[in-house]
């Protein structure tokens, strides 16, 4: 069993204090705009219940992945707070907002098998975490083809990464069934 100690306690309440700050005017784009550092909160929690991930790296790469990505974070920040490997794993995971959303998706697609263990396991989080959201409590502008689009985008990124982790993978196959089959029984039902 892995102990984390008092410091590791402590990086990752400075972690999850930074990223709350940092997305403290955020919503996610869910229909009740939660929140949006519940997003990092059930990533983290994700790999560390489901996952059984104890490296605190991943822990807190968990916490901070969307802080460059999604505001006004420089890696210097990152870097200074939480050291080069965290950053390392922020970066890895961080899609460049200069290019366009299909060229990100790609990217997505392409390089996923490339990366590293850590953040395969973070990004198999982060996908089950969306794929729930778009299933359960999708943005109110995303119609059927769009939501069902993005389950089959996230299905090509984790396929490549596979074998990564047996108990986070079936919990993202589960979560990607689940939204399919609502999704279907949503485009069936009679508009009242």
């Amino acid at each position: 069993m892995t102990v984390f100690h008092e410091k590791d306690i402590e990086r990752i309440l400075s972690a999850l204090k930074f990223s709350a700050e940092k997305h403290r005017n955020q919503r996610r784009k869910d229909a009740e705009a939660s929140p949006y550092i519940n997003h990092p909160i059930q990533v983290a929690e994700l790999l560390w219940n489901v996952g059984e991930v104890r490296d605190i790296i991943v822990i807190l790469g968990a916490l901070l992945h969307d802080t460059i990505e999604d505001t006004e974070t420089t890696p210097d920040e990152i870097k200074k707070l939480f050291g080069d490997e965290v950053l390392g794993l922020v970066l890895e995971v961080t899609d460049d907002k200069r290019l366009s959303k299909k060229e990100r998706k790609r990217l997505q697609i392409e390089r996923a098998p490339l990366k590293s263990m850590r953040a395969k396991q973070l990004k198999i989080c982060d996908k089950i975490c969306n794929v729930r959201d778009v299933t359960n409590s999708p943005p109110k502008d995303w119609p059927f083809e769009r939501r069902w689009e993005y389950l089959d985008w996230t299905e090509e990124v984790i396929n490549g990464i596979r074998g990564t982790n047996k108990e986070l993978e079936s919990l993202y196959d589960e979560a990607l069934a689940e939204g399919r089959k609502k999704l279907k029984q949503g485009k069936n039902k009679p508009i009242l």
